[in-house]
């Protein structure tokens, strides 16, 4: 079994969205963007997928550059090509049509010498919704501490 290391997650998705389907995707990149990785340098926060003839792309994932990639260095926020198979990313694309969804990438990281995004079918919440999920985890804390 590989051993799994999460580089980046985008915690703020779980704020903003209700999520609906989770899949793992691998991720097209180049080597700096690679060594960057396991760096750390990494931001998930506003990133976005979407699909383009038949391929999905992760728009505003930031990749820092790789201090001693020198000329190889990428552009810090190019589009990622996701690598899916044809019918996941059909599936997601009609399901990413339907009212209110979107794509969106959970979290990074390495499984074995692989790097691999969770991409997550969201639909957002709108901010009554926020606030109420914040009402329920605080009654939650307050159940865990009267347990104590």
């Amino acid at each position: 079994m590989d051993a799994i290391k999460r580089i980046a997650e985008n915690r703020k998705a779980r704020h903003d969205f209700y999520i609906e389907e989770t899949l793992e995707a691998g991720v097209e990149l180049t080597g700096t963007e690679v060594k960057s990785i396991r760096a750390g340098a990494c931001n998930l926060r506003d990133a976005f997928c979407a699909v383009k003839n038949g391929e999905m792309f992760a728009h505003n994932f930031h990749i820092s550059p790789y201090e001693q990639g020198n000329r190889y260095n990428q552009d810090p926020l190019r589009p990622k090509r996701l690598l899916l198979h044809r019918r996941e990313i059909e599936k997601l694309r009609r399901a990413a049509e339907r009212d209110g969804f979107t794509l969106i990438p959970l979290s990074i990281y390495l499984k074995g010498p692989r790097v691999k995004v969770t991409v997550a079918l969201a639909k957002g919440k709108k901010l009554y919704d926020k606030r109420e999920s914040e009402k329920q985890r605080e009654a939650q804390r307050d159940i865990e501490r009267q347990k104590r």
